[in-house]
């Protein structure tokens, strides 16, 4: 599995942005697709993550309420709405995909696959 993200852009407190994460080499079927964040000097954090299958997904408190996963079946895309953008939000956005096998749901960061980072820089 080969991940695309795109869609980082710098914006302003307030204002909206829309990730992909577009997948090619096999559709993302039984897969979960996480999305992490790194901001510079601090660790790695997931965001929010959705099972392709079902749609259950995940929050992180930091984005609940402002970010929304979707998915498009027909394109094989994962999107991450996020809203009212705040400064705090301002990092390199990757996704990840993971195999769920037989599992209902994954909350690690173990993922298989990954994508390049899109940079997200939100001003104030």
């Amino acid at each position: 599995v080969q991940l695309q993200a795109s869609g980082g852009g710098l914006v302003q407190a307030g204002a909206s942005l829309r990730l992909s994460c577009a997948a090619s080499g096999r559709t993302f079927s039984g897969y979960i697709i996480g999305w992490f964040r790194q901001a510079p000097g601090k660790e790695r954090e997931s965001v929010a993550a959705i099972t392709w299958s079902g749609g259950r997904t995940y929050y992180a408190e930091s984005v609940k309420g402002r970010f929304t996963l979707s998915r498009d079946n027909a394109n094989n895309t994962v999107y991450l709405q996020m809203n009212a953008l705040k400064p705090e939000d301002t990092a390199v956005y990757y996704c990840a995909a993971k195999d769920l096998g037989d599992n209902w749901f994954y909350f690690g960061s173990d993922y298989n696959y990954w994508g390049q980072g899109t940079l997200v820089t939100v001003s104030s």
